[in-house]
């Protein structure tokens, strides 16, 4: 059996302050109970998206409402970290076409944090959990540099 066969989706899982923010997004809208048994991996499982599940996506297509779902929620759960470390609120907005393209916008007070252009949204995803931790942390730094250099914008 070759190695490809048993290695796990995503990969190893990484510790990160990230994950943990957006499994607790995620968590925050089972109002019954029912992924109480699940561990953040596999809330996160979705986010994973193969090599080979992209090359067999088609290149245009209609992004699904739980893509467009996810993709909500890993820029909520980079707010609410940005909010965790800096005592900003920051609340994200977007805006995504059938056609799969948008952007996503965090703003903190009268301040712009994060400004994304999306595309091909249809395949929103990362190939292991250590890169959509990157991605997410990445991301609230970049935020929280932001912040800091024009705190008054942000306070407004």
């Amino acid at each position: 059996m070759s190695d490809l066969a048993t290695e796990v989706r995503g990969g190893i899982y990484p510790q990160s302050e990230y994950l943990a923010q957006l499994a607790a997004v995620i968590r925050a809208q089972d109002s019954y109970g029912t992924w109480d048994g699940k561990t953040d991996a596999d809330l996160l499982a979705d986010y994973i998206v193969t090599a080979e599940e992209r090359r067999d996506m088609p290149i245009i297509a209609d992004p699904e409402p739980e893509v467009l779902d996810r993709i909500e929620k890993f820029y909520d759960a980079i707010g609410l970290l940005l909010e965790k470390r800096s005592g900003i609120m920051a609340t994200q907005m977007s805006r995504i076409s059938h056609e799969g393209f948008g952007r996503v916008v965090l703003i903190a007070g009268r301040l712009v944090v994060i400004s994304k252009h999306l595309r091909d949204v249809h395949r929103f995803g990362f190939t292991s959990f250590e890169k959509l931790a990157e991605a997410g942390e990445k991301l609230t730094s970049e935020a929280a540099a932001m912040i800091a250099a024009h705190p008054e914008a942000a306070r407004a």
